[in-house]
């Protein structure tokens, strides 16, 4: 218990989510610190480059098999499918959510968080209990999907009809779409050698520049926490708590089915329990501009990282240990 404490301890205090408290206070506190849109935009679209290209760079390094193949899929449907399970349960326990940010908040619960995920192999490392290697390449593999499935839900929700061959062209050639999958499509194809000319750029960089998206996602959701009080509601926060465990249901199936062992089943639990503060909320700022930052940030951010830090990730270690090591 110790070392979950202290593994919580130390990812809630590192910088990445010390500058977004940063930019929460000032914006609450009425500073007149922002970040120009143009600036913005690019931190958004660095962002989604460096994790479209280290993925599917690691990709490459694992190598093409069977399993590997077969995990990736079901990481992919798992991607696909969360945002539907997720818009629905929250359209049901807060009624008042509009369309747009009910989708903007089931994209985010459809992707997964990097540093949860970080957190949950750390933990497994150090209980002792092994983990498939290519869990890293499932984990990038789930960032985008969901984003997509988010943009069907908001421009269903708008149009009211079928999804035409317009409306799939609009959200497939999205520019965030493009650029992390097209970023991840290229680490693939160069692999290795690709990786080593351009890791100046994105890997040293890469914490400062979440840091800065993250004080700039912090103003933004500050501001509209002043704007829109009362954005958490019961309802929304009792969605905080329960999506992770819905999601974690999902990842846990799926890891049966897969035959995946102990530490893998954790791994695909946490990452289908953990919500995106990194790719999704980039994508969102330029898919869905109307979309509320301060309600996808405060509950991907505010509710769901911590609630998996302390709690979520020793339970779905418990229970891949009684379900598969039993």
């Amino acid at each position: 218990m110790d070392q979950i404490i202290a593994l919580a301890g130390q990812n809630l205090l590192s910088p990445v989510i010390l500058f977004f408290v940063l930019g929460l206070l000032a914006a609450l506190a009425r500073s007149d610190l922002s970040f120009p849109e143009a600036v913005a935009k690019g931190m958004s679209l660095y962002l989604l480059f460096a994790i479209g290209f280290k993925g599917g760079a690691g990709v490459a390094d694992h190598g093409a098999d069977l399993s590997l193949g077969l995990a990736i899929l079901a990481g992919v449907g798992l991607s696909f499918v969360l945002p539907f399970a997720a818009f629905a349960l929250l359209r049901i326990l807060a009624r008042g959510v509009s369309v747009t940010d009910a989708a903007a908040v089931a994209g985010h619960y459809g992707s997964i968080s990097i540093v949860t995920f970080v957190a949950a192999t750390s933990l497994l490392s150090a209980s002792g209990i092994a983990f498939e290697g290519y869990m890293v390449a499932v984990a990038a593999a789930m960032e985008a999907p969901a984003i997509i499935s988010a943009l069907w839900l908001a421009t269903r929700g708008a149009g009211g009809g079928r999804m035409d061959g317009d409306l799939w062209r609009e959200i497939l050639l999205n520019g965030s779409i493009v650029l992390l999958l097209g970023a991840f499509a290229i680490g693939w194809i160069t692999g290795e050698r690709g990786m080593t000319e351009i890791a100046p750029f994105i890997e040293a960089p890469f914490k400062g520049v979440l840091c800065l998206f993250l004080l700039d996602m912090g103003i933004v959701a500050g501001r509209g926490l002043r704007s829109a009080r009362g954005v958490v509601t019961p309802g929304v926060l009792l969605f905080g708590l329960l999506m992770p465990l819905v999601g974690a249901g999902f990842g846990l199936g799926t890891g049966l089915a897969l035959g995946l062992s102990v530490g893998g089943v954790a791994v695909l639990m946490t990452l289908s329990a953990s919500a995106s503060y990194i790719a999704v909320p980039a994508a969102m700022r330029v898919a869905l501009p109307r979309a509320n930052p301060a309600l996808y940030l405060t509950l991907a951010l505010g509710i769901t990282f911590p609630f998996n830090l302390t709690l979520g990730v020793p339970l779905y270690m418990s229970l891949a240990e009684i379900l598969v090591g039993g």
